[in-house]
């Protein structure tokens, strides 16, 4: 399992440290995540709304009083600069020629268990 958010802190604008499960802490903007998208993120572009964001223990991810959340799964690989598929890899320790399924993103060690 992916490392999952733990601590959340308000910088400036629409940046965010985050603090994950392993330890690993991060500076990450969601500027592009939230100004001109419209919805329900939308309500994020307020910054006096997106300071309100928290840490929503249950699902290890940042949350706002809306219900808008990120995957921690994302933000983490961003946090750390490393693609998805590298990290599923680390964590599982099993792949040696890695495989990435592109319908599951899980590491497969060369095989594919759908046949596909």
């Amino acid at each position: 399992m992916f490392p999952r958010i733990r601590g959340v802190r308000h910088i400036k604008d629409y940046r965010l440290e985050l603090a994950f499960s392993d330890d690993t802490t991060a500076e990450v903007d969601f500027r592009r995540r939230v100004v001109g998208r419209g919805g329900v993120v939308g309500a994020l572009a307020d910054l006096d709304f997106f300071r309100q964001v928290t840490v929503d223990p249950e699902g290890g991810t940042v949350v706002w009083p809306n219900g808008v959340d990120f995957c921690p799964d994302v933000l983490y690989a961003e946090a750390t600069g490393k693609p998805i598929a590298e990290i599923e890899a680390e964590l599982e320790g099993v792949c040696s020629t890695p495989s990435v399924n592109r319908r599951t993103s899980a590491c497969t060690g060369g095989r594919d268990p759908a046949g596909f």
